[in-house]
């Protein structure tokens, strides 16, 4: 379900990480870490987008693979491939999801002024840097509700 409106990005800081040959940006405020591949642990019935679980330091963390979930195809891991975990809100409760990404490259700031028509529900924003567009995700929305619920009874 794709929404129709105008995006204008908050000023921060945003961690920008490349999948496929995009780049993306999310809050930093939401990236609680960023860990190198590790064992993912597959959950039958979950959605196709949903690579497993992780075991990190005693919670269980559903991955989510972002190529997966935006309509991509899947590649082999590399050695930059990794976990980017973040706290997202659902129904006021927050809940750790990592998601999978080809490489992280850097923090960058944004400002709020870079405003651009957008047809989709997980775009945050737009941000310009080095001469380069990066696409800014609202991460509490890759993730809808029902995803979220599944998620979480896969992991119980």
């Amino acid at each position: 379900m794709a929404h129709n409106l105008e995006v204008k990005a908050k000023a921060g800081k945003y961690l920008t990480f490349r999948v496929a040959q995009e780049e993306y940006g999310l809050e930093i405020l939401k990236v609680r870490e960023i860990i190198g591949m590790m064992p993912i642990t597959r959950v039958p019935k979950t959605p196709e987008f949903v690579r497993g679980v992780i075991n990190l330091r005693g919670g269980v963390i559903p991955v989510v693979e972002l190529r997966k979930k935006f309509g991509m195809e899947s590649e082999a891991d590399t050695g930059e491939t990794c976990v980017i975990v973040v706290e997202i809100l659902k129904k006021g409760e927050p809940i750790q999801v990592g998601i999978l990404v080809d490489s992280v490259s850097e923090v960058i700031e944004s400002t709020p002024s870079f405003g651009v028509e957008l047809d989709t529900q997980y775009i945050l924003g737009m941000a310009k840097t080095k001469g380069e567009v990066k696409i800014l995700l609202n991460i509490d929305r890759v993730l809808t509700g029902e995803e979220i619920e599944s998620l979480k009874e896969g992991v119980k």
